[in-house]
């Protein structure tokens, strides 16, 4: 017993527990720390809305869609690291530093973007759990009310971290579209084919290029990314390594992205001119003879519900962070609710809110596409106001400058000019 006694005391005293923290001072685990806001943030990217445009994407055109998605890759990294840079060294979300740099008017311009980018994302995502659920024939007055309440739970669970350890779990199952594409067995031949022939005066071609464009950048990624990054309080030191997981989140999301695009492309392709997609259950329809029904249905669900539901946790925070940031009213995760009731009351609400609009509303699969098509109208506001916080917010050495400004402001203002015309041309 002494000896027992003895082991842990030397395991408990002040020496090994000053090695301990030694250990975990060191900058490499540190940095590590520093990752998840940007796996997380692009993880949220790929939801609903995203897959069933590029569902639709692959249906109606082939592979002819699968170049603009790996090209907005770099676009993607480059407008999401600024709010890395904006975050880690203002230490204020986008809303709060909008407000203090340009005033009230532009924050609450930026606040009206992300409200309706939320709202119109957090329905589509309601509308995926709810279409998992009907393909094992569960009615939505069960399923929209336990994804509310899950949702509400990992909000609460307590700090940030582990909130975020949580959502990058779920998300993790989005990896299941990765081997839908896989099974597919697409003819290379044939992607090589239709992806270098671009029909650009073809008005639905570039209305569904202007939905992914719009399913690609969200505005309220860069709201949470930035909000994340300072909650998460990312120091200096570790830029690098939230750079780092930003590309890889970046790149992450559109594998994701083009690996729906190529299941629906290899299984119905562009020979399904008149196949519109309808909902989650069309989408698992398609690749039952692939893998057969329940196979089909199971590896889609665990996809959609780990979009559907890190998407509504992101954007919903998000929409929390942005009216505390601009508000001026105190926001973290790391507060209790009772302590902080106005930032948890949005992401309750706007929870509720839109579980309730799918749950009355028998069909609002339309605005999956229509939501993307609104956040490509958006996305010239966002990259202008984050190039112009860049410019003029951020420490001289870490300031938006010289050839890289110019390189930004082209590629935005092709993205953003592809994105329009593409969504104006839909429209009339």
């Amino acid at each position: 017993m002494r000896t027992r006694y003895a082991t842990l005391n030397r395991t408990n005293s002040p020496s090994m527990q000053q090695k301990k923290s030694r250990i975990l001072s060191l900058p490499k685990i540190q940095a590590v720390a520093a990752w998840g806001p940007g796996l997380l943030v692009m993880l949220a990217d790929t939801d609903v809305g995203s897959i069933v445009t590029a569902a639709q994407s692959g249906i109606k055109w082939g592979y002819r869609l699968l170049p603009l998605v790996f090209l907005l890759i770099p676009v993607l990294y480059m407008i999401q690291e600024l709010t890395v840079r904006l975050g880690i060294f203002t230490g204020l979300g986008f809303g709060e530093l909008v407000r203090k740099k340009f005033g009230r008017g532009w924050a609450w311009l930026s606040l009206v973007g992300l409200t309706v980018a939320t709202l119109g994302s957090l329905v589509t995502e309601f509308t995926g759990v709810a279409g998992v659920g009907e393909l094992y024939g569960l009615p939505r007055s069960l399923t929209l009310p336990t994804a509310s309440g899950v949702l509400l739970l990992i909000v609460l669970s307590g700090t940030y971290r582990r909130m975020e350890l949580i959502a990058l779990f779920i998300g993790l199952f989005e990896l299941a579209f990765v081997a839908v594409a896989w099974v597919a067995h697409p003819d290379l031949g044939t992607v090589v084919r239709q992806a270098s022939a671009i029909p650009f005066g073809d008005r639905e071609f570039m209305f569904l290029a202007a939905a992914l464009i719009g399913s690609t950048f969200n505005p309220w990624m860069i709201f949470y990314q930035q909000s994340a990054v300072v909650d998460k309080k990312t120091v200096p030191e570790h830029l690098s390594a939230a750079r780092w997981d930003t590309a890889i989140g970046a790149t992450l999301t559109q594998i994701l992205t083009a690996a729906v695009l190529v299941a629906a492309a290899a299984t119905l392709g562009s020979g399904g001119e008149n196949v519109q997609i309808n909902g989650i259950g069309d989408i698992s329809a398609a690749l039952t003879p692939m893998l057969g029904v329940k196979a089909a249905h199971l590896v889609f669900s665990i996809g959609v519900l780990g979009a559907s539901m890190v998407a509504a946790i992101v954007s919903s925070l998000a929409l929390a962070w942005g009216f505390g940031e601009v508000l001026g009213y105190r926001r973290s995760l790391e507060n209790h609710p009772l302590q902080t009731p106005w930032f948890y009351v949005p992401y309750a609400l706007c929870i509720a809110g839109s579980a309730i609009l799918v749950g009355v509303a028998p069909n609002l699969v339309w605005l999956n596409i229509g939501a993307q098509v609104v956040n490509a109208f958006i996305l010239p506001v966002m990259i202008v106001a984050l190039i112009a916080l860049a410019t003029r917010s951020l420490p001289k050495a870490q300031r938006l400058k010289g050839g890289y400004l110019w390189l930004l402001i082209c590629v935005g203002t092709v993205v953003c000019a592809v994105g329009l015309y593409g969504g104006v041309l839909g429209l009339l």
